[in-house]
């Protein structure tokens, strides 16, 4: 969404977050896939079958893991011996490469991101500026401490240059966008409160650094209860914390241990697209079912794509038929659609966003309140307190203790705090180390520290709830949308009008 004041220059070219906002607007879920090949006859081609794709699509770039760790000659060496690569190696294809594979397809129509994972992404910054692209994700703490050893202070000053190279774009007219990957913290297992204090300080830290067009990431969970609170909350910080700048909400499909069978993928990939609807994130990041087996081709992509479409719409259709309550015919557990939540506060010094004086915003819609919110403004605060500057406040953080990410190995993470899950999905803290949270959420004693045969239960719930799930329906076919009984839609090579339009605009 745009945030208060944050309107588009007159001159600047529609960007990323510009055709997000438009197809919000028009009440349309954005989709996305993961996808990056090295051969570029074969990138344009997923490019061009994601444009086609019967859905509001934007494009991706996701390159190779040579390219994330900065290891350019090694990239050079396996494009010259013909070895496989496992993304697109954007910084060892040419420029005139990577422009003739966005030829006549990338434009305002349809925006295209890149993707790394790179704890030092200048070089990354650099080749896509250079190829006429201006979208890319990441961010100093969630591509540093669960990719790579690289010390948290290096990264952060490597993000500090990235992210004012990127924002050097806006003076060539360009709208330059960057999307935090805060929110998906290890994937699984981070309680909501965590993602969500990162994706916001990653967004600070993004405005700080000249960026003002911003997503904020979330990732799904295992209980959509918690979920879709914790969504509410995030689009309500984000609006409170960035009024000057353009934000939307984006939220992964289930990035753990995925369903094997194709029934169990397929429900976990609508109920996020549903999930989605209902929180009121304007983009998805999709998972296919290949995802517990291999990498998807491109046509597992598009049908991934179209199936989360279909099922926002249906979701967008339940809710125009039982307006007030929108959740009577999808999952009973979950409560009030938050889209129409809000915080009507003025927006303030974000430093006051931990002030544990500050009650939670009205929720008119009835959402449960289980204390999400009040650890994540605890956790900001206390991070915003600690300097002026949020790359150093974040250093100091992880120093200290006051952020600390479950399960993870890094060296500068204190590895102190631990989560547990419930048997409904729900996350919990069984230990928050030395976090500013104790005792703001979840009233009762906290569950006990996870075992080895613990972890790895609840490491495979989702899988397991959404494959018996799957048992009990009758078989689809596996190449439709559950929600849809057409014939699968040819994948065209061709650069003719998408399907889905969002109206006029310049290509």
């Amino acid at each position: 969404m745009t945030g208060p004041g944050s309107a588009p220059d007159a001159g600047a070219r529609p960007g990323f977050g510009d055709f997000v906002a438009r197809a919000r607007a028009a009440g349309e879920l954005v989709v996305q896939p993961r996808m990056g090949m090295a051969d570029p006859l074969r990138m344009r081609d997923g490019l061009i079958a994601t444009r086609h794709a019967d859905a509001v699509t934007v494009g991706t770039l996701t390159l190779d893991s040579y390219t994330r760790t900065g290891d350019l000659a090694a990239a050079r060496r396996a494009l010259a011996d013909g070895v496989g690569l496992n993304g697109y190696p954007i910084a060892t294809h040419s420029t005139d490469t990577t422009r003739a594979v966005l030829r006549g397809v990338a434009g305002a129509r349809f925006p295209v991101q890149v993707r790394h994972g790179s704890a030092k992404p200048e070089h990354i910054v650099r080749a896509l500026l250079a190829a006429g692209l201006d979208a890319t994700e990441g961010g100093p703490v969630s591509y540093c401490l669960p990719y790579s050893r690289t010390p948290l202070r290096e990264a952060v000053d490597h993000w500090r240059r990235s992210c004012e190279l990127l924002a050097s774009a806006a003076e060539s007219g360009a709208r330059p966008h960057l999307e935090t990957f805060g929110g998906c913290l290890m994937g699984q297992l981070c309680p909501p409160s965590l993602l969500i204090a990162v994706s916001v300080l990653e967004a600070l830290f993004f405005r700080q650094h000249g960026l003002r067009g911003i997503s904020l990431s979330y990732a799904q969970q295992a209980d959509p209860r918690q979920d879709e609170e914790a969504l509410t909350v995030l689009g309500r910080l984000a609006a409170e914390l960035l009024p000057d700048v353009d934000h939307h909400v984006v939220l992964y499909a289930y990035m753990g241990v995925f369903p094997r069978t194709p029934g169990g993928a397929r429900l976990l990939l609508e109920d996020a697209a549903r999930l989605a609807v209902r929180a009121g994130a304007a983009r998805l990041i999709v998972k296919t079912t290949a995802e517990a087996h291999r990498i998807p081709t491109v046509a597992e992509n598009v049908r991934a794509l179209e199936t989360a479409a279909a099922a926002a719409a249906d979701e967008r259709a339940r809710q125009r038929r039982t307006p007030g309550d929108a959740h009577a015919l999808g999952d009973p557990r979950t409560p009030g659609d938050p889209r129409t939540a809000g915080d009507p506060r003025t927006p303030g010094d974000p430093r006051t966003a931990g002030d544990p004086r500050t009650p939670p915003g009205p929720d008119r819609t009835g959402a449960e309140d289980t204390g999400i919110e009040a650890e994540a403004r605890a956790l900001i605060g206390a991070v915003l307190a600690l300097d002026a500057d949020v790359g150093r406040a974040l250093v100091r953080a992880f120093a200290a203790g006051h952020l600390d990410v479950p399960y993870c190995l890094h060296p500068d993470n204190a590895g102190r705090a631990r989560s547990s899950l419930g048997p409904d999905g729900r996350l919990h803290w069984s230990s928050v180390g030395s976090m500013p949270i104790a005792g703001l959420a979840d009233g009762g004693p906290r569950p006990p520290i996870l075992g080895s045969t613990g972890l790895l239960s609840a490491l495979s719930h989702v899988r397991r709830a959404y494959d018996t799930r799957a048992s009990a329906r009758p078989p689809t076919p596996p190449d439709l949308p559950s929600s849809a009984h057409t014939p699968p839609v040819p994948l065209p090579r061709t650069t003719s009008t998408p399907r889905r339009e969002l109206g006029l605009t310049t290509p």
